[in-house]
């Protein structure tokens, strides 16, 4: 069956969202719809449906019209096995002492590597994309300095390949926390497919609010693999919940985004240990001071 697509941008997140509600009343209703920032600074917002059947056309220009958006691209995509092409794609990565392989790959793992099995339908968060393999990285980077975190909380988890990364080297159990359910649900089964059950509790939650993170707070270390924004609106929260000389490991920061949120995390209390620049993509390990 073939999928058509349709995506536009405007500037301002509450005329993307308002556009976003609206194509959800379209005939034939989108399959699902995704309102984001565009992360280069310019403040625009990429608003988009995925369809089964073509969209209307003169509906979407109707819409675009309405919220002061750029017209509507639409396209019709081919059909794909993704979690085929995934598989012939995603190479294992190696990050330190960190080994992220898929079970198609499982011949490849080193005898002396800490291995992380993502599978391929599961393969946002793998340790392909830049910010990943930085924070994996940095945790190595830790570890080879003797730290020592018996408190750990991977924030945005994803598919918690940070949360379990460091599971797979301290004996406490560690958080691994996400806005989204069905990241929550990816999670879960990740922890399972690498027999860390109790030792990787995942919880779908927004920041440090929520009690059973909020109690075991203060953290040795926590991981926030997310975007500029919420990075820098967890701040207070982050320094609040980190203990006096722990770390925080952020990522999914552009590497022209990297000063502004470290200026704002060294106004809350932490110090720049290390910074790391991946293609486009930038991770900072900070201290709590």
């Amino acid at each position: 069956m073939p999928t058509f697509t349709a995506f536009t941008t405007l500037d301002g997140k509450d005329q993307g969202e308002a556009l976003g509600e609206a194509l959800e009343d379209l005939d034939p209703a989108p399959t699902g719809v995704g309102v984001f920032e565009i992360e280069d600074g310019s403040g625009r917002w990429e608003v988009g449906g995925y369809f089964e059947a073509a969209p209307p056309e003169v509906e979407l220009a109707l819409l675009a019209a309405a919220h002061g958006a750029q017209p509507f691209v639409v396209s019709e995509l081919p059909e794909t096995d993704w979690v085929a092409k995934v598989r012939r794609e995603l190479m294992p990565v190696a990050a330190g002492r960190f080994f992220v392989y898929g079970s198609h790959d499982a011949d490849k793992v080193p005898e002396d590597a800490e291995p992380l099995l993502i599978e391929a339908a599961m393969a946002f968060g793998t340790g392909h994309h830049g910010t990943t393999l930085g924070c994996l990285r940095a945790l190595d980077r830790l570890i080879e300095g003797g730290a020592r975190k018996s408190r750990v909380i991977d924030v945005g988890c994803g598919t918690a390949v940070l949360a379990m990364a460091a599971a797979r080297i301290w004996p406490e159990e560690v958080l691994a926390s996400d806005i989204d359910a069905v990241a929550v649900e990816v999670a879960e089964a990740n922890v399972r497919a690498n027999a860390l059950e109790g030792r990787v509790r995942c919880i779908e939650a927004t920041g440090f609010d929520h009690p059973e993170i909020a109690s075991a707070a203060p953290y040795d270390l926590v991981f926030a693999n997310i975007l500029m924004a919420p990075l820098i609106d967890l701040a207070p929260s982050m320094a609040a919940s980190t203990a006096q000389g722990g770390h925080a490991v952020l990522s999914g920061i552009l590497v022209h985004q990297a000063d502004e949120v470290q200026a704002v995390y060294e106004g809350a209390g932490f110090t720049l240990e290390h910074r790391e620049e991946i293609g486009d993509w930038a991770t900072l390990t900070l201290r709590r001071g």
